[in-house]
């Protein structure tokens, strides 16, 4: 059976009160997917245990269903700590969105470590809207960034700027994608829009989460 690692994020609030988290429905959407097609996940978080949630998603059905769904909420509320997590079981590792990854997931080397040790042992990368703060900082077995010369895409500078969070958040996605070396490439805000190049796929905002799993599970059963 494929085993998939879903890494979250461990910070609700910044030093001014402002409340990220994880945003559960694009852990929620490709999860149902890829149990469906018969595939295991696990969640790691830099801290383990409660995974925060964005408040603004809850009463969406998808994200209902999904904290009622016994075994999900199970696992949600008591994600793994890094280091309870052994990379070589895995066949992937997808970080979802929600602002609170782009404070703590950059900077957390155990999963950086995990996503590349992942990646170098022939698995795939994946990631959703703010989820792609989780790759920023990931590298290869030779010392460049993961994403240098990598097609990819994840939440564009307009779609921060529409929301007003600009100010907000530590950096601008898009543009350290860019400093890293990354093929960036969006469609307007808020459409669907999903990158493969190789073992990486990545989609630039909620709307796309369904898309990147039914892309991670075509190229899982191509490794077939």
């Amino acid at each position: 059976m494929d085993r998939v690692l879903f890494a979250l994020t461990s910070h609700f609030k910044d030093k001014n009160g402002w409340e990220s988290g994880c945003y559960v429905l694009e852990v929620a959407v490709p999860y149902f997917h890829l149990i469906k097609n018969g595939i295991d996940i696990d969640f790691v978080s830099p801290k383990g245990g409660q995974v925060p949630v964005k408040k603004l998603d809850l009463d969406d059905p998808k994200v209902k269903c999904f904290l009622k769904d016994k075994k999900a909420k199970e696992k949600f509320i008591n994600s793994y700590q890094p280091k309870d997590i052994d990379a070589e079981v895995y066949d992937a590792i997808y970080f979802p969105g929600g602002h609170g990854v782009v404070f703590d997931l950059p900077h957390n080397e155990e999963i950086a470590d995990i996503a590349s040790k992942i990646y170098e042992n022939s698995g795939l990368v994946c990631a959703v809207c703010h989820g792609g703060a989780g790759l920023i900082n990931l590298k290869r077995s030779d010392g460049n960034y993961l994403v240098a010369g990598k097609k990819l895409t994840a939440f564009s500078n307009n779609e921060e700027i529409a929301i007003g969070t600009e100010n907000k958040v530590p950096f601008l996605l898009e543009t350290v994608l860019k400093e890293r070396g990354a093929i960036y490439s969006c469609k307007a805000n808020w459409q669907e829009y999903v990158v493969v190049d190789g073992r990486l796929i990545t989609g630039q905002n909620p709307a796309s989460d369904l898309l990147m799993a039914k892309e991670l599970v075509k190229a899982l059963k191509k490794k077939k």
